[in-house]
Parts: C-alpha cells; sequence; structure tokens
C-alpha cells in the first residue's frame, strides 16, 4: 500500500514477526480479528513497519472479500512484506504471519476440544465455555475501537456511531439476521448516505 516509507527488516525482524504472531495466536479467543488491537500496538505503534492507514485498510480489505475472516492476518503480512519492496518479502511476510497465527491456536484448540469433549460434564468445564463469552465481546469491542479511531473525525462522524448503536439494538433486540443489516449498510454506503 502507499504510503509508508520504504523498510528494511533483516532476519531478526522477520524472527521477531513470526514470535510475536506465535504469542498473538494464544490470544486468538473468539477469532483472529479480536487480537487486532496487539497486531496494531505492534506493527504500528511499536514497529512502525505499518501506518495507521495501511493496517485499518488490510482488516477492511479482507473483510470485504469472500472467505475466512483470518485474511487479514495474511494482507498485513503482505503490506509489511510490500513496504520492504518485493513481492518475495511480501510472500514472505504472509507466510510468517498466517503460520505464526495459525500453529499454535490450531494445536492447542484440537487438544482443548478433545479433552472437553471428553469432560463435558464437568462443572469447570461448563463454567469455562460460559465464561468465555463476555471475554470474546470485549475484545471484539476493542477491535471495533481500535479500527474506528484511526479514522479520527469522532466529532464528524456521529451519525455513522448513532447508526451503529441503533443497528446494534436492533440486531440485539429483533430476530432480524444481521446479513439483512450488511446489505441496508451496503446500500446506504452505495449512495452515499453513510
Amino acid at each position: 500500500m502507499i504510503g509508508a516509507p520504504m523498510l528494511v527488516l533483516n532476519f531478526a525482524d522477520w524472527l521477531s514477526l513470526f514470535s510475536h504472531f506465535l504469542l498473538i495466536s494464544l490470544m486468538a479467543v473468539g477469532g483472529a480479528v479480536t487480537t487486532a488491537p496487539e497486531m496494531n500496538r505492534y506493527l504500528v505503534e511499536q514497529q512502525h513497519w505499518l501506518s495507521d492507514t495501511q493496517f485499518s485498510s488490510s482488516i477492511a480489505i479482507a473483510q470485504a472479500a469472500p472467505g475466512p475472516n483470518i485474511l487479514f492476518v495474511a494482507v498485513l503480512g503482505w503490506n509489511i512484506g510490500i513496504n520492504t519492496g518485493g513481492v518475495a518479502a511480501a510472500l514472505l511476510g504472509v507466510f510468517l504471519t498466517m503460520t505464526g497465527l495459525l500453529l499454535p491456536s490450531t494445536i492447542l484448540s484440537y487438544l482443548a476440544a478433545s479433552w472437553g469433549h471428553k469432560n463435558r460434564d464437568m462443572r469447570a468445564v461448563r463454567a469455562f465455555k460460559q465464561g468465555m463469552a463476555p471475554i470474546v465481546i470485549s475484545l471484539l469491542c476493542a477491535t471495533g475501537w481500535i479500527l474506528a479511531s484511526a479514522q479520527n473525525n469522532s466529532a464528524k462522524d456521529w451519525p455513522l456511531w448513532l447508526l451503529t448503536a441503533i443497528v446494534s439494538v436492533i440486531i440485539w433486540r429483533t430476530k432480524i439476521h444481521v446479513l439483512w443489516m450488511l446489505a441496508a449498510g451496503g446500500i446506504l454506503g452505495w449512495y452515499g448516505l453513510v
């Protein structure tokens, strides 16, 4: 993406990227998008490998594309590599970020699900499952906040915040499917109303 200065990453930087995504993977309760605030802190604020705009655009592009939500991690890795100046580096970035994020969580999920299924009647297992819901919701809210605050136009965008609150209440209190809300948002956006 345009806007970031040319980066020079050495072996230690690539290893650090991979290691950080290995660790982030273990926090991905509720999906990879719940770790976006930590990714933003590391990639944008700490390492300066991506700009805020690149980070937000990476998530938006991946979410707009068909396929799994985790595609944004590949787009982040791609953009880090492209910022270093080459397609080979971009492919390396995709490989390191995706492998780093998928490997530990896949292994841990498999082992935990197997154990949880065998012990599903235990009180502790049931309590753990119920206790994870607020954590996942909080992580998703933090992700939304990071993405929304990247534009720095909160005072100007109050109608969007109001619309978000209204749609949230509609989804929460009615049986209208979320896809209808997404379609309505797409139509309003098409006509430039939001």
